[in-house]
């Protein structure tokens, strides 16, 4: 097999491994470790998998395509901005008035643990000056 020629490989076309991935994903039986049954009875009330065509798509996140006319350093470059963008659309932002409320929180308990440790240290301090006298 020439270098040039694993682009095209079966193996390494992405649309290939996704489809392959979709048609094992439809054949999945999962068993309980619980289940005393036989393995006959088993194979009869397992449950069957949804296929992934009955499964409603996610809304406002769109398909991540593969650029196929860049070079494929630049192509993975792009496809990974695409999928971070695409994951920052699904994130559940907090409201302004919750974000003031956890910042005041941070810089609250910061100035808490600043005084905190300042008193220690100047304990010590004080304690070290009467050990060392």
């Amino acid at each position: 097999m020439r270098l040039d020629s694993l682009p095209q490989s079966r193996l390494l076309n992405w649309e290939n491994r996704h489809n392959v991935a979709k048609q094992s994903d439809s054949n999945v039986t999962r068993i309980k470790a619980s289940d005393s049954s036989s393995a006959s009875e088993k194979k009869s009330k397992a449950p069957k998998a949804k296929s992934s065509k009955s499964a409603k798509p996610n809304k406002g996140a769109k398909p991540i395509r593969a650029t196929r006319s860049l070079p494929k350093p630049i192509a993975g470059i792009i496809g990974y901005f695409k999928g971070a963008w695409a994951e920052l659309r699904q994130v559940h932002w907090p409201t302004r008035r919750a974000t003031w409320g956890l910042t005041v929180a941070v810089l609250g308990f910061s100035a808490f643990f600043v005084v905190f440790i300042l008193l220690l240290d100047a304990a010590f301090k004080y304690l070290f000056e009467i050990i060392l006298k």
